[in-house]
C-alpha cells in the first residue's frame, strides 16, 4: 500500500493557514463549522435527549460517542467506513430516518478535513469530474426518495448483500487489484449509485469498493474519495435543510456534536495511516471490517424483512 510520508508541523500549518492555502483552510473550516454549530444550536440541557426519543438513556448516548470515535479511527485509516459502522448501529436504536439525517453531518466534516489533509482532492476532481456530477445527481435523487418515503430495511439489506458479495469476491480472488485501470462506465455508475445510496440510507459501499480494487495509492485514493463524498454530503445537507423538513436545528446540532466527538478518532486514525503498513495486512483489515459490517447489517435488517 503506497502512502506519502508526512510530518505534522504546527508552525507551518499556521503559516499556510494565514496565507489561505486551500489545504489548511479546508481542514480548519470543516472543524470550526461543527464546533460552531454544536454551540449555536444547543437546545438547552433539558432538551438534549428530547429530540431523539424518550427511551434513549445517557449510557446509550455515551455508547453512541464511543461508536463515533471508533468509526472515526477507521475512516482516518482507510478513507471510508464511518457511515457503514455508525448508521446500522444508530438506526437499530433510534428512528432510521433520524439516524440517516443526523449522520450526514459527521461524514461531511470528516471528508472535508481529509480533502485538505491528503492534498489530492482537487487534482482528482479535475480527472474525474463526470463521476462527481453523476454522484451529485444520485444524491439529489436519494434525498428526494428519503423525504417522500419512510426509510425501511430493504435498502440497508441490499447494501449488506453488496458488501458481503464483495468480501467473498476479494477473498476468492486473493485480493485482486488492477492498478491505474480506468473504466468510465463502471466508475460513473458507481458514482451515481454511491450518491443515491448515501442520500437514501447513509450507506454507500460501492465507490469505496471500486477504489479499493482499482486504486492503491492510499493518499490519492483517500483524497479523491473524500472529495466525492464531501461534495455528496454538502449537497445532501443543503437539500435537506432548504427544500425538505428533514434537517431541523436540533438534528443539525446533534450531528455537529457527534462530529466534534468523531474528531478524536479521525486524528488517531490519520496518525495510524502515516505509519508503514503492509499491503496484505491492510487488505485483510479492510475485508474483515467489511465482513463484520455486512453481518451487523444483516442482524438489524433480516428480522424486519422476514
Amino acid at each position: 500500500m503506497r502512502t506519502r510520508k508526512s510530518r505534522v508541523d504546527p508552525h507551518q500549518f499556521i503559516a499556510h493557514l494565514l496565507h489561505f492555502r486551500y489545504r489548511e483552510v479546508t481542514m480548519t473550516l470543516a472543524t470550526l463549522a461543527v464546533f460552531t454549530s454544536s454551540i449555536v444550536f444547543f437546545p438547552g440541557w433539558g432538551n438534549v435527549m428530547k429530540g431523539i426519543q424518550s427511551d434513549v438513556s445517557t449510557e446509550l448516548f455515551l455508547l453512541f460517542a464511543v461508536v463515533a470515535i471508533v468509526a472515526g479511527v477507521v475512516k482516518g485509516m482507510i478513507g471510508f467506513g464511518y457511515a457503514l459502522i455508525t448508521t446500522p448501529i444508530f438506526a437499530s436504536v433510534i428512528d432510521p430516518t433520524l439516524a440517516v439525517v443526523v449522520l450526514a453531518i459527521p461524514p461531511w466534516m470528516i471528508n472535508m478535513f481529509q480533502i485538505g489533509e491528503t492534498k489530492t482532492g482537487i487534482s482528482f476532481v479535475r480527472q474525474e469530474w463526470i463521476l462527481v456530477l453523476l454522484a451529485i445527481a444520485g444524491s439529489i435523487t436519494g434525498v428526494y426518495v428519503l423525504a417522500q418515503y419512510t426509510a425501511g430495511p430493504i435498502v440497508p439489506f441490499l447494501i449488506g448483500v453488496i458488501i458481503f458479495a464483495y468480501v467473498v469476491f476479494q477473498v476468492v480472488q486473493n485480493f485482486v487489484t488492477i492498478e491505474e485501470a480506468h473504466h468510465p462506465v463502471a466508475l460513473s455508475t458507481a458514482g451515481f449509485l454511491e450518491g443515491f445510496l448515501l442520500a437514501a440510507s447513509n450507506l454507500g459501499p460501492l465507490l469505496p469498493a471500486y477504489f479499493h480494487t482499482f486504486e492503491r495509492d492510499t493518499e490519492r485514493y483517500i483524497g479523491g474519495l473524500s472529495m466525492v463524498l464531501g461534495i455528496i454530503f454538502t449537497v445532501r445537507i443543503l437539500q435537506m435543510a432548504l427544500f425538505t423538513d428533514l434537517m431541523t436545528t436540533y438534528r443539525l446540532w446533534l450531528g455537529s456534536v457527534i462530529a466534534v466527538i468523531t474528531i478524536v478518532g479521525l486524528l488517531l486514525g490519520t496518525y495510524l495511516r502515516r505509519l508503514e503498513v503492509d499491503e496484505q495486512k491492510f487488505n485483510w483489515f479492510v475485508i474483515t471490517l467489511l465482513f463484520v459490517i455486512s453481518l451487523n447489517i444483516f442482524r438489524n435488517t433480516i428480522p424486519k424483512l422476514f
